[in-house]
């Protein structure tokens, strides 16, 4: 019976995925078509209407986590693998699957890429806050309470990344009669749907991968970095791919960062907002940020060459990724290596 009911929880969690797939088809392409209507710049409509779009899933995975497990440690877990997925893997695949190199430029390395980091360092910081002044006493590792004051620091963070895109959207001239045909009541309709499918996929997503964690005794953490982060991150990869096959470049290297910009600075905050505090084990979050943080500084250093992405730079940061998969599977399954309390 325990191997049927395992079977099912990993049929659920490939059919939400392939939902969560579908439902942000719909909502990738009503994101595109208003932004062309509202005469957005590619770096705007990458790093925000995109973005945002495409991070619904994660959003979706922390509320949802902590509705129904009173706990962030599996959002949270979604959040930083997905982020380590959408840095490495999304602009790799994307870069791999057109025959020109990636285009970037200085806007997206000295504004998007820089501003990312800052995200990651002001995340790290409000959780090192939380173990300074709120420090979680009754388990037997380092942890902190983060609570809806601290939270409000990311939120901020991410209140001005808004207003910086605002500006560049207030001084950008769109060409002439560009979406002029788009009919922006009825992409509306299909964005709001394409949001609505991904929450009920996601909803089962949560339940069948918290399920497997507690049959297999995987922390929370590590499966919400591992299965539920490669499931949530398709969308990522879907609208960066296809950005990139199109031929803009820009806006599929920007949905990358914008994506997880809105994840660190809005969907872990929602969480504790939610909630009104939550514990975080502070141990087992530093390696990972660390990991994320590398992972940052190589994509930088590829877009920053040249400002494009080519070939061999992408098959790099698979390359990457695949070592971070097979470091993942030593700390819970091996136990040959132990950086990561508690997994």
């Amino acid at each position: 019976m325990a191997v049927t009911s395992h079977l099912v929880e990993v049929a659920i969690i490939a059919v939400a995925t392939g939902v969560i797939w579908v439902g942000s088809g719909w909502l990738e392409t009503a994101s595109e078509e208003l932004s062309a209507y509202y005469g957005l710049p590619q770096v705007v409509q990458g790093s925000v209407v995109a973005a945002v779009g495409s991070s619904f899933p994660e959003l979706a995975t922390v509320v949802f986590a902590a509705l129904l497990t009173g706990s962030l440690g599996l959002g949270v877990g979604a959040i930083v693998g997905s982020a380590i997925f959408n840095i490495l893997v999304v602009p790799g695949v994307a870069g791999l699957a057109t025959e020109a190199d990636i285009q970037s430029n200085r806007a997206l390395v000295y504004k998007e890429a820089q501003f990312y980091m800052l995200a990651v360092s002001v995340l790290v910081i409000t959780f090192a806050m939380a173990v300074i002044y709120y420090p979680d006493t009754t388990v037997d590792y380092l942890a902190g309470t983060v609570t809806r004051p601290l939270a409000a620091i990311p939120l901020g963070l991410y209140g001005l990344y808004v207003f910086i895109q605002f500006q560049d959207t207030a001084d950008h001239e769109a060409d002439a009669g560009t979406g002029s045909d788009v009919d922006a009541g009825r992409q509306w309709g299909r964005l709001l749907a394409g949001l609505l499918l991904i929450l009920v996929a996601v909803h089962q997503l949560v339940e069948a991968v918290e399920a497997l964690g507690l049959a297999f005794g995987v922390p929370e953490f590590v499966m919400g970095a591992t299965v539920a982060a490669g499931a949530t991150s398709l969308p990522d990869a879907l609208v960066s791919i296809r950005a990139a096959r199109d031929g803009r470049g820009v806006a599929s290297l920007a949905n990358v960062l914008g994506s997880n910009t809105f994840d660190l600075l809005v969907a872990i905050p929602a969480g504790v907002l939610i909630l009104g505090s939550a514990s975080f084990n502070f141990a087992m979050a530093v390696p990972m940020f660390a990991v994320l943080t590398l992972a940052t500084i190589l994509l930088f250093t590829a877009l920053r060459t040249g400002l494009r992405l080519t070939t061999p730079e992408s098959g790099a940061l698979l390359v990457a990724y695949l070592l971070f998969v097979v470091w993942v599977v030593l700390e819970t399954v091996t136990r040959v290596v132990d950086y990561l309390p508690n997994a």
